[in-house]
């Protein structure tokens, strides 16, 4: 979990395969209505968000069914996270923390991608990072993927 361009699908799709599970882009599941309405500037409200969580949700739930998996996805606000847990998965959320100065650098480096730079105040104004209750930790995103990769592992070996 986390911003735009904080490396959600680099770190997630490495963990996936280090793991032995299915990996699933969030932002592929986003309905084209969605993509749209991001491409052209406008950030989503929660309305838009509900066709798109509830895809996650079922994404979670046959993954948990199956073998698990690996899900990247902004889930910016505590409440989306608690739509996903609902779905009584063995959830644990990392949430890649970046520096809002490192992550507009980012975003404007990025080619081809939906979401405009001029979205991440939107993306920051909403975050929630991870409270103490909820299964996760929150890692700094500004490493190389390969060194969030070995502290995610090591916080998930316990």
């Amino acid at each position: 979990m986390g911003v735009s361009a904080s490396g959600k699908s680099t770190v997630a799709a490495r963990l996936a395969r280090r793991l032995g599970v299915p990996f699933m882009e969030g932002d592929d599941l986003h309905p084209a209505a969605n993509r749209a309405k991001m491409a052209s500037g406008r950030p989503l409200d929660d309305s838009d968000r509900g066709p798109w969580l509830a895809a996650l949700a079922e994404w979670v739930r046959a993954a948990a069914g199956d073998r698990g998996g690996v899900l990247s996805c902004s889930a910016l606000k505590r409440a989306y996270r608690d739509r996903l847990r609902d779905t009584g998965a063995n959830l644990y959320f990392v949430h890649l923390a970046l520096d809002h100065r490192l992550a507009a650098q980012r975003i404007a480096r990025r080619q081809g991608h939906f979401m405009p730079p001029a979205l991440l105040d939107s993306q920051y104004a909403i975050l929630q990072p991870l409270q103490p209750d909820e299964p996760g930790v929150t890692v700094d995103g500004s490493g190389s993927p390969e060194q969030i990769l070995t502290l995610v592992v090591r916080d998930l070996a316990g």
